[in-house]
């Protein structure tokens, strides 16, 4: 599943592309069409992510809401465009580019209340100029249930999926079965800032790279998974990159969990 980087790099995207003009908007797919034909011709407002979530404003209640879900694409593409091919849910058409949706778990046109109905059960982005971490430290703090759940609980912080997930507990040293209560607060505040300095590389990149050469010791090099450099994320068995040790995995909570038995081990409590 597409992380938030993705999505806020989208955003980007689109707004550059996109945003201040009347755009052709059509579904091709046929299951967006009554829909597409409220926006077709009229101006992209704005274009925002929050979490894996992207939104198109085209005026008052016609906002059309996107999730991509586990498969959904949505590239944009310069002029001229090729005639639809495949399961294309929607498409727009803009002075220079175009951009064809497939695949998406949600695409359909929502009231800015339906909107707001949205963003009020995700957590703050840390990707966002206006999250507030207090807000997700309030959740984490009081929790029993691990910083592997906390950090995939999109009502907790939005837009992390399970690669920022290995890789921030990696960088932070903190291991995945930690009670969120028993989290200090300094290590909240640096899972934060890595978090935000991490997703703000990949949608600057359009990529997810996260091993330093500063960090690297007794382990192999750096290996692809998923066009990244990573450290723990799909490395089962190999060498941590920094003490050796084969990383582990194991399934919770329906999706692979990676981590470094060294060097995330069990951390005091509260300080």
């Amino acid at each position: 599943m597409p992380e938030g980087h993705t999505l806020h790099r989208m955003a980007r995207l689109q707004r550059r592309r996109f945003v201040g003009h009347a755009l052709q908007v059509s579904s091709p797919q046929g299951r967006f069409a009554t829909d597409a034909e409220l926006v077709d011709g009229r101006v992209l407002e704005s274009v925002e992510a929050h979490g894996k979530h992207l939104f198109q404003t085209f005026g008052p209640d016609l906002v059309v809401h996107v999730h991509l879900g586990l498969w959904g694409r949505f590239p944009n593409r310069r002029l001229p465009a090729d005639p639809p091919r495949g399961q294309v849910r929607m498409r727009i058409v803009g002075p220079t580019h175009y951009a064809d949706l497939r695949g998406p778990s949600a695409c359909e046109l929502l009231t800015e209340v339906e909107v707001k109905a949205i963003l009020a059960r995700l957590g703050p982005d840390p990707l966002r100029r206006d999250a507030d971490p207090d807000e997700a430290w309030a959740r984490i703090s009081r929790s029993r249930a691990p910083l592997a759940t906390l950090l995939m609980d999109q009502s907790v912080i939005a837009g992390v999926g399970n690669v920022f997930r290995a890789e921030t507990l990696f960088r932070c040293g903190l291991p995945p079965l930690l009670p969120g209560r028993d989290l200090g607060r300094d290590d909240w505040e640096r899972l934060w800032a890595d978090l935000r300095a991490m997703m703000r590389d990949g949608e600057r990149r359009g990529r997810i790279e996260t091993v330093t050469e500063a960090t690297l010791g007794a382990g192999d090099q750096p290996d692809s998974a998923c066009a990244s450099a990573v450290y723990a994320y799909r490395r089962t068995g190999r060498p941590c990159l920094v003490c050796g040790t084969p990383i582990a995995r194991e399934s919770h909570r329906a999706r692979n969990l990676f981590w470094c038995p060294t060097c995330q081990g069990e951390r005091p409590g509260k300080h």
